[in-house]
């Protein structure tokens, strides 16, 4: 496969990564795009438990399961969001799918490739000898904003912290940490008041297109400097608890 562009797309097969990979594809052409298929939801739980414990992931999961009673209540905002954003999967062959990018067989593909850069969406942690075969440029879109919200859920908690001004995305180096690398690019993203869990990735992914085009173009001029050093405090967050979203929903109104 030839590759003109010079990019190369690692990501999760999620619509905010596609919203992403399709607007690079409008400003910069075709490219590939390595898929990561992922560990199944019961591994990832397991995980969770040994980090957390079993208390914390089943709360976690109860939130879950009532967040959900917002999603009939959030189809009409979706739509809107949704009509700002093409999160159509790229189809075969710039689409290749494997297990976990951080296998010989991605490294393969991206050796072949040999990426000038690398963006990245919606995948799990890539290890240091995927970072070492990439041997370029690896920017993240990181749904929250570095370093006070890293992890997971990253908008949410800014809400449910009152800290509204640092509900956005950033897009930042990838290093060996959680969200820890040099940052490149931040946003700050208005809520509505009929945003609640079901919208937050959509509305972050409808407002943040331009954001990472301009990034990648700097990124493959070699233009991409690092922003300073933040002053914000640096948190690492995980899915809410049932606790947690039930307090944020009627204390904040952050649902």
């Amino acid at each position: 496969m030839t590759n003109p562009t010079g990019l190369v797309a690692l990501v999760g097969d999620a619509p905010h990564a596609w919203t992403m990979v399709n607007a690079l594809r409008r400003r910069f052409g075709d490219f590939p795009v390595i898929i990561e298929r992922g560990e199944p939801a019961s591994a990832f739980w397991a995980r969770r438990k040994k980090t957390l414990g079993a208390g914390a992931v089943y709360s976690m999961k109860a939130a879950q399961l009532a967040a959900k009673i917002t999603k009939p209540l959030s189809r009409a905002r979706l739509t809107e969001l949704r009509s700002a954003c093409n999160s159509s999967p790229v189809e075969a062959p710039l689409r290749i799918d494997v297990d976990t990018l951080n296998s010989d067989e991605a490294y393969d593909v991206i050796r072949t490739l040999a990426p000038k850069a690398v963006f990245v969406a919606s995948t799990g942690m890539l290890r240091r000898p995927l970072l070492e075969v990439c041997a370029c440029p690896v920017v993240n879109y990181h749904s929250g904003v570095n370093p006070a919200y890293r992890g997971i859920n990253g908008g949410y908690f800014a809400l449910a912290n009152g800290e509204p001004e640092h509900f956005g995305v950033t897009l930042h180096l990838v290093d060996l940490g959680v969200d820890t690398g040099p940052i490149l690019a931040t946003n700050r993203i208005p809520v509505a008041a009929n945003d609640n869990m079901q919208t937050y990735m959509t509305l972050m992914a409808a407002k943040s297109q331009d954001l990472v085009v301009e990034t990648m173009v700097r990124v493959l001029a070699g233009e991409a400097r690092p922003l300073p050093p933040s002053t914000l405090p640096s948190a690492q967050y995980y899915a809410p608890t049932l606790g947690q979203y039930l307090s944020n929903g009627i204390r904040r109104g952050v649902w």
